[in-house]
């Protein structure tokens, strides 16, 4: 791998679990094995550039798992159940650390950083395109994909905080089976 992309790598993570303002340049060179100077060569805009940089492949990573489950199964409400299953299974393989790779970094930067904010919002929105496409595929009218997208995505978020907080999968298996009905009951 590298240098960039461990920098990259090791700064999502340190942010997934301890946000933005925990995480310093000198954490995300230990972590990454790389010199100061080489985490300020790749990012001279300095630590918001690097956080940008973070979201946005914490933001690939969670659309690139729920791409797969989404095209794995045919029924939409299949998927979404199954990625909630995904997420309660990884949440826990983390010992109940590794929640959504960019929530905390967005959270922190409302209001504050708002090009960081921005990124996040991408990948949401992103996030929300993959879902509301395969409801589109799959026959739903536009407007209904897309509020359901939405509604998915939040709950989602949502259920990955609890589930986080309580160090259990529940949240996410309960979000999961309700989104599946939600969607059912829009089936066209």
């Amino acid at each position: 791998m590298k240098t960039k992309e461990r920098i990259v790598r090791s700064t999502a993570r340190l942010m997934q679990r301890q946000g933005y303002a925990a995480t310093g340049l000198k954490q995300i060179s230990q972590e990454s094995g790389a010199t100061l100077g080489s985490v300020y060569h790749f990012f001279p805009g300095g630590k918001a550039e690097l956080a940008i940089a973070a979201v946005r492949h914490g933001g690939k990573e969670f659309a690139d798992m729920l791409r797969e489950t989404l095209e794995r199964e045919d029924d939409p409400a299949t998927a979404i159940a199954a990625c909630a299953d995904e997420l309660a299974e990884g949440m826990r393989a983390s010992q109940w650390q590794d929640g959504c790779p960019i929530v905390i970094t967005a959270l922190e930067s409302a209001g504050r950083a708002l090009d960081i904010q921005r990124a996040a919002e991408e990948e949401f929105a992103a996030w929300r395109e993959l879902v509301s496409g395969k409801l589109r595929r799959t026959g739903y009218p536009e407007d209904v994909a897309r509020e359901l997208a939405h509604t998915v995505i939040s709950t989602l978020e949502g259920a990955e905080m609890a589930a986080q907080v309580g160090e259990s999968e529940e949240p996410l298996r309960l979000a999961g089976r309700h989104l599946a009905r939600l969607i059912t009951s829009y089936r066209p």
